[in-house]
């Protein structure tokens, strides 16, 4: 048996066995990246699709994704590959048969092979890629090696000890700040508000960063929790302790019922564009997104 040390649960793990993420495994008395190279996605996408509006806009980027997830947002839009039956199964090896292998020198290849038709680099999305840091910080390094850049697509719930060992290979991330009371993080989607609050703040001091809040009818859509975490936003400081948060580009995204969440309603357009020209009030940059 042996801890888990990427993120909250810090999951106690018996000897081949999988965390609670489905993408860590025990083994030889250590726990490491069981999804490590396994490839369920990858595809060449516009870079605003992560979505990234002030960084290398209009660019491609090759996405690449594994398995395995440590929340459980009911309205996943990756279930298959973040926390269904089949998600966990690929961990398991029951679905080894959809999985790609895919070296970091391999991948790294990739990403230099589509220069030529835009591709700045390589995005690791799709499911969680912090419960497979090792793979990231491997194939990153390569990638960065070959003069390209990097972006990770996360809901940042890590410990501060796996962003120190991505940040010199990180040029970008997209954060999914799924709401901002810590009702919604514990009862909702399984999570660790405060975890997620403490990655932001360190990751915008070494790289580029841009936020995404999905709207949930009922659930994170007040204009006082709105008003919450804009102030908060605002008040993020760069490594010199300077206030850069006005500067952070926040994406206020419409949700649409799906997964295990389809008793309620898409979200009101007017509702998402009230609480974006709220949002306008302390920050520079506001996009709505699922519009």
């Amino acid at each position: 048996m042996a801890v888990c040390e990427v993120c909250f649960r810090h999951c106690d793990i018996d000897e081949g066995k999988l965390g609670f993420c489905g993408g860590r495994i025990c083994r030889d008395g250590k726990v490491v990246a069981g999804n490590y190279g396994k490839a369920t996605a990858i595809a060449l996408d516009p870079i605003e699709k992560k979505p990234l509006r002030r960084f290398m806009p209009g660019s491609m980027i090759l996405s690449v994704g594994s398995y395995g997830c440590n929340l459980r947002c009911p309205h996943c839009q990756n279930s298959d590959i973040s926390w269904s039956d089949t998600a966990l199964g690929y961990g398991r090896g029951e679905y080894g048969h959809h999985l790609r292998n895919i070296s970091p020198q391999e991948l790294a290849r990739m990403a230099l092979k589509y220069r030529d038709k835009g591709n700045a680099g390589v995005a690791f999305t799709y499911n969680e890629p912090l419960i497979g840091f090792e793979y990231v910080r491997d194939s990153a390094r390569l990638v960065h090696e070959m003069g390209m850049k990097n972006v990770l697509v996360t809901n940042g719930t890590a410990e501060l000890s796996v962003l120190r060992e991505l940040s010199p290979y990180i040029d970008a991330m997209n954060i999914d700040i799924k709401g901002f009371t810590y009702d919604f993080y514990s009862r909702f989607i399984g999570g660790d508000l405060e975890m997620v609050k403490n990655f932001i703040g360190e990751a915008v001091k070494n790289c580029h960063v841009e936020l995404t809040c999905l709207i949930i009818p009922g659930e994170n859509d007040s204009f006082e929790e709105m008003d919450a975490l804009t102030s908060w936003i605002e008040g993020l400081t760069d490594g010199e302790g300077t206030p850069c948060g006005q500067e952070v580009p926040l994406h206020i995204s419409r949700f649409f019922p799906r997964f295990k969440l389809t008793d309620r309603e898409a979200s009101d357009v007017k509702r998402i564009y009230e609480l974006a020209e709220l949002a306008r009030g302390k920050l520079k940059y506001v996009y709505t997104g699922n519009c």
